[in-house]
């Protein structure tokens, strides 16, 4: 049924219409589809969430109250009974497609014979088209239920009379008051402790890349939260009745309502699209919202960055409001006794454990405090925070902020002196951000708050990464962390300017979105910064060089053969020296872990310590002396030789078996390593052919597989079938060809959830299949048939392949970069056989959504890939089979 203008329900029109027939449902599905879809398009036209949530409340109001009057000659004389809205439809706000939930209300037991009319009653309701949640009490029922359950004391708490008895209604209210149940002391703490839990739910973090916008930090149930709390402590439903007492400014009350207002109007657009209630601002939604928005791509800042950087700003400043706002509620509930003041300095002191200033001008007549009370925060660990009106003092006063605030000598001492300080670093910075003073200090800083990368790789904003990249570097520093990374551990205790590598993960993102190299432009930030804050001439280049150079450890590591002396050499060489070493590999491992929890792992940090060692040897003999390869080569087959002595296998046996090796094979790997080959092959029968030997070293973060077996043509794809049915990540493999035509294959392989394979049962059933699959060989899974996963459908990736000489020229190195998904390497296998291309060593590296694999190559004779024919065969079969088929999206795609 149509509205009207300014009304999505007619009521006369409908009455009428519901007076002349004896089949009422299909006009009360009809008003309600008509209203919904008028509702709807409003919503599309641009109306205003906030109109939207009480004009669908009232709809559904009004429909409800008319078809309980039609079923309430069900019901037997002589009951009281009232029907309630409770939950968020309670307090008038109904989104699209939120639960409606309602409670049916009698003054004493519900006998049987009332039964049949609640039946009925809420069958009607779904038949028409609602989701209805519902519930029978007696007042007992409520005040018992309410006494054990704090969520049903809220709902009850938000209860609204649709219809029936207001007398019962009223009584109800009474009898579930604080005064009865549930005092404001005890529901403050409860609720405040519900809260703390949700927010661990979603790793304390607003930040995430599908945010739950009801249910995460600043999201819309940290406002009910106050909601609740005001409505039980301050008997008022209205969020403007807390300006009065001075909980809320105007600003800030504006400010909460726009908030929620936005967060109103994404939760509508997320139902509509969606087609049911979904609260995760989900990938699938992403675009079309930030289209909706009027956000459009500009160069380097895509229309959804745009959309959440907006989201994610809205949600910082909901979060901070909620700060405020609970500490208030907790200094007004819960204080007892005399206040506790403790002087600290003639600007802040301690109010019951908090920091506050001590007079509401002290910003005005000292700007440099606005610094300085983090300092102080700082060096008493005993504070418990900064007290509500003191943030609100801070906020009001970001403007004083300004280039001579920024220029002035004391400020600029402050701020070093918090990036020296032995504790409370992260804390403070974090605070910082939180009350906009490290984006009004340092404006490139404020640039990056609440910026995201519209990929799987990083999980982050770049403020929040780069904030958590300083918690990782600080964290190297606490004893008690010491056993999760011993090397960095070691290394960070040595520094002689740690302040330092701070600055240097502070400022290596801070360029981030702008377009161009977002290194070199850090770098020219942060030689501003060391230029202003007085710096030595020393210390500027050292800091400049960390955030230009910040990505040359992990991209060396992961993307070329560390186990090459040259690869090493050329690295050392742009390192320079062991100070900027072990400055470089700090970093590298805090700035990994700090981008995504999936990006870090054993053997990624094996990679990096594996190359922070081989370079400080380098760098210890002296960069002009490079190795020599054949005292190496013979060191290290002593070294496994006396590995190998208690074990009884014969020298001889041992000698055999690595004659038919070229001294490449040795470089790889590790005198245990090596040990491990000779052990599992040397003596071997030829009846134990195809050998396969496995293992799990906690140490090398993954399972490692030994394949011994008569060298063929298309050996590598019947090995990568295998692991891709076994369900088996690839994360290195090396190919050798020995002079008896065998090959020797090893790989590093994780299981499907990115972890090694520990358990010796399931090693050793792995270890049968594989053998099996050197017997008979199976193919792997299509790569068509193996379908992406819901986050991976929303980022298409262009698979591309590129060709490069090796450094030695020996090998021809292909990169490949492709949308990652199961069974891609088989995919790659199958490549090299289809264009005859031996494969010596592959290196696997996943990016979000992205995989970048390193593959070194030759010809069938041993030599680089020179002919272009063989090239364009290679890449175009590769780029076939790793082309996803286009998909039909899941996401509803609505035309705004």
């Amino acid at each position: 049924m149509a509205g009207t203008k300014d009304n999505v329900f007619n009521s006369r029109e409908f009455d009428q219409s519901l007076a002349g027939t004896d089949k009422p449902l299909p006009l009360f599905r009809g008003a309600l589809q008509a209203g919904r879809e008028n509702l709807k398009q409003r919503f599309f036209e641009h109306s205003g969430a906030a109109l939207l949530v009480t004009a669908h409340a009232r709809l559904i109001d009004q429909l409800i109250v008319r078809a309980w009057n039609r079923h309430l000659p069900l019901l037997p004389p002589g009951f009281r009974v009232a029907l309630v809205a409770v939950g968020g439809y309670g307090r008038g706000e109904l989104h699209p497609a939120s639960d409606i939930d309602l409670m049916v209300l009698f003054e004493k037991d519900k006998p049987a014979k009332v039964q049949p009319f609640v039946e009925a009653l809420i069958r009607f309701f779904w038949d028409m088209g609602l989701e209805v949640g519902h519930s029978v009490r007696t007042l007992k029922d409520c005040v018992r239920e309410a006494k054990d359950d704090i969520t049903v004391a809220t709902n009850l708490m938000e209860s609204r009379l649709l219809d029936g008895d207001a007398e019962l209604f009223r009584k109800m209210r009474q009898l579930t008051h604080a005064s009865k149940i549930w005092p404001s002391q005890k529901f403050f703490a409860a609720k405040h402790q519900e809260q703390i839990q949700r927010h661990h739910h979603f790793h304390d973090t607003a930040y995430n890349l599908e945010p739950n916008i009801k249910d995460g930090p600043g999201g819309l149930r940290d406002i009910h939260m106050i909601s609740w709390v005001a409505q039980r402590h301050f008997d008022t439903t209205s969020l403007h009745d807390l300006v009065k007492p001075g909980f809320l400014n105007e600003e800030e009350y504006r400010t909460l309502i726009r908030g929620r207002n936005f967060l109103w109007h994404v939760r509508a657009g997320l139902h509509y699209l969606a087609g049911r209630r979904e609260d995760r601002l989900l990938f699938d939604h992403q675009r079309e919202l930030a289209r909706h928005f009027g956000c459009v791509d500009r160069p380097g800042f895509l229309a959804v960055e745009q959309f959440m950087k907006r989201y994610y700003r809205t949600v910082k400043e909901l979060s901070l409001l909620n700060e405020i706002l609970l500490q208030h509620f907790e200094e007004a509930i819960l204080a007892r006794g005399r206040i506790k003041i403790r002087p600290i300095n003639r600007r802040f002191q301690s109010h019951h454990g908090f920091l506050e200033v001590t007079h509401s001008r002290v910003f005005e007549r000292a700007p440099f405090a606005l610094l300085e009370m983090f300092l102080v925060m700082q060096q008493h660990p005993e504070l418990k925070g900064v007290r509500a009106d003191t943030i609100r003092l801070v906020r009001t006063n970001l403007h004083r902020i300004d280039t001579k605030f920024r220029r002035d000598l004391a400020c600029r001492s402050l701020f070093m002196e918090i990036m020296r300080q032995p504790r409370g670093i992260t804390h403070e910075l974090r605070r910082m951000n939180a009350y906009g003073v490290l984006g009004a200090y340092l404006p490139a800083f404020g640039r990056i708050v609440g910026q995201m990368q519209h990929d799987l790789f990083h999980v982050y904003t770049v403020d929040a990464h780069s904030l958590m990249v300083l918690r990782n570097l600080r964290r190297f520093t606490l004893p008690e962390f010491r056993g999760e990374f011993p090397l960095a551990s070691e290394l960070i205790q040595k520094l002689v300017k740690p302040e330092r590598l701070y600055l240097g993960g502070l400022f290596h993102d801070i360029a981030k979105g702008r377009g161009g190299d977002h290194s070199e432009l850090g770098g020219k930030e942060a030689e501003a910064f060391c230029r202003l804050h007085n710096l030595s001439e020393y210390d500027t280049r050292f800091v400049c060089w960390l955030v230009r150079y910040h990505l040359l450890m992990s991209a060396t590591a992961q993307r070329e053969d560390i186990s090459d002396p040259d690869v090493v050499l050329r690295f050392a060489q742009r390192v320079g020296d062991q100070e900027h070493l072990d400055n470089l590999y700090l970093l590298t491992v805090a700035d990994m872990r700090g981008t995504s929890p999936a990006v870090w792992n054993t053997w990624k940090g094996r990679l990096l310590s594996q190359l922070h060692s081989a370079t400080s040897r380098l760098l210890l003999r002296g960069i002009a002396q490079p190795i020599d390869l054949e005292e190496h080569v013979a060191d290290l087959r002593r070294s496994a030789l006396d590995r190998l002595r208690p074990t009884g296998l014969p020298e001889p046996a041992v000698m055999r078996f690595w004659q038919d090796l070229d001294a490449e094979y040795f470089l790889p790997y590790d005198v245990e390593s090596l040990a491990w080959h000779a052990q599992s092959l040397a003596a071997a029968p030829a009846t134990d052919l195809p050998i396969v030997a496995t293992r799990c070293t906690p140490e090398l973060g993954g399972s490692e597989f030994l394949i011994y077996t008569p060298d063929r043509d298309d050996l590598f794809a019947v090995i990568t079938a295998g692991f891709d049915r076994l369900n088996l990540s690839i994360m290195d493999a090396r190919i050798h060809t020995l002079h008896n035509g065998f090959a020797l294959d090893t790989f590093v392989v994780l299981d499907h959830a990115g972890q090694p394979v520990s358990d010796a049962r399931a090693l050793a059933q792995l270890q049968k299949a594989m053998r099996d699959q050197l017997l008979r060989p199976q193919p792997g899974r299509e790569i068509q048939a193996a379908g992406l996963q819901r986050q991976l459908k929303h980022f298409p990736i262009e698979t591309r392949v590129a060709f490069s000489p090796s450094p030695k020229g020996l090998l021809t190195i292909m990169e490949v970069t492709a949308q990652d998904r199961p069974g891609l390497l088989y995919q790659v296998a199958l490549a090299l056989k289809h264009c005859r291309v031996n494969l010596v060593a592959a290196k696997v590296a996943t990016y979000g959504e992205r995989a970048e694999d390193i593959f070194f190559v030759n010809a069938r004779d041993r030599q680089p890939l020179t002919d272009k024919t063989q090239l364009a065969c290679l890449e175009a079969e590769i780029v076939r089979r790793l082309t996803p088929a286009p998909e039909k999206s899941e996401a509803h795609s609505i035309e705004f």
